[in-house]
């Protein structure tokens, strides 16, 4: 049923063509093996082959290929499908189950959810100009500041210009969202150590997925990740992971920063949206905040970034060739208020050595 409704909401779309449906997850990675295609769309429950196997089985050999999991949004869906959002799966969208509501209502949310970001991920695959912004050279020093040059030649006849030393950061602020499961999962799998600064997180999920999601991060990571109660303290050395549903500000009460959680409307179509975070981490931090914009689709941050610049901080972007979604990281860099973009690989030392006390 579910197959020939999700047929139904395709055929639609011109730039849409099913090249095969599976019925167990072991045909799903033979049929991918055999038909490549540009965009696969899995179940998680599924006969012989559950969809996190076979997702498993197929980044094996599809490093890069988009895989959207489409599943039921139960307690146990929901574990499920951030177990596959960490471990290599692009994307989710729950499935209405037909008990549940209409066949008008199971469209209307391929049309809202799954099919924009099947779209989105196709033309990605389709783009054939995956040319990678260059990265700003950094030189590091023995006295473990942070030094930087812009990327600019110099002419042979004029001197080096002396480079700019920039102060430790004393928070770091990340806003991340297509891809951003599997990209966090790298960015805290890498530290040696917790970070002695506190980090504050937007990651666009639905409630019940960020609370799992912290959960993972904390036991893949040598940092505590975790949701934080509304009215919080902050403490150093502690990743704060932004509700599902809440915008997460920071706030002066009295003689102390805390943490607010509110549902004020949705920014960027987003709640929590990542310009809620960096506008107010950057009227409370100033020049001593650091900026991490990663994968995803969209433009939520990019004002957030600006209020950062503005108040003289500084601001890592991911690079597009590891981007799932180069959106996000694409309109700080194309507004040019990266100080570098860096491949997700590289993005864990550099927030290492922009917090690291001279």
């Amino acid at each position: 049923m579910m197959r020939r409704i999700v047929a139904t909401a395709f055929d639609k779309h011109d730039n849409l063509h099913i090249a095969a449906f599976a019925t167990n997850g072991l045909e799903a990675v033979d049929l991918v093996r055999k038909l490549q295609p540009d965009v696969v769309v899995l179940d998680i429950e599924m006969p012989e082959m559950d969809g996190i196997e076979a997702l498993r089985e197929i980044r094996k050999e599809f490093k890069r290929l988009p895989i959207v999991m489409f599943s039921t949004l139960t307690q146990k869906g929901a574990q499920e499908a951030v177990m596959a959002l960490t471990i290599g799966a692009t994307d989710y969208v729950g499935k209405p189950t037909s008990a549940a509501g209409s066949i008008n209502e199971a469209l209307k949310v391929l049309e809202d959810e799954l099919i924009p970001k099947v779209i989105g991920l196709g033309e990605r695959v389709h783009r054939r100009d995956l040319t990678t912004p260059a990265s700003v050279p950094l030189a590091f020093k023995k006295l473990d500041a942070c030094v930087e040059t812009k990327y600019e030649p110099t002419p042979p006849d004029k001197p080096t210009p002396a480079p700019i030393l920039v102060a430790p950061a004393k928070a770091v602020v990340i806003g991340v969202s297509t891809g951003g499961p599997m990209a966090l999962m790298q960015i805290f799998g890498q530290l040696k150590q917790p970070l002695t600064v506190p980090v504050f997180i937007v990651q666009h999920m639905p409630p019940t997925f960020t609370t799992l999601l912290a959960a993972r991060l904390t036991a893949n990571s040598e940092m505590t990740v975790r949701e934080p109660e509304s009215g919080e303290k902050i403490e150093s050395g502690i990743a704060y992971l932004a509700p599902g549903g809440m915008h997460m500000a920071l706030v002066k009460e009295g003689a102390e920063w805390v943490i607010r959680l509110n549902t004020d409307p949705p920014e960027n179509s987003c709640r929590p949206a990542v310009d809620v975070l960096f506008r107010s981490a950057a009227q409370m931090y100033g020049k001593d905040l650091l900026g991490v914009i990663l994968t995803g689709m969209g433009q939520d941050g990019l004002k957030g970034c600006e209020q950062i610049k503005a108040m003289k901080g500084q601001v890592i972007a991911q690079d597009e060739a590891s981007s799932v979604i180069w959106g996000m990281p694409m309109a700080v860099v194309k507004h040019k208020l990266a100080d570098t973009v860096l491949p997700l690989d590289k993005i864990t030392d550099e927030i290492v050595f922009r917090t690291r006390k001279i």
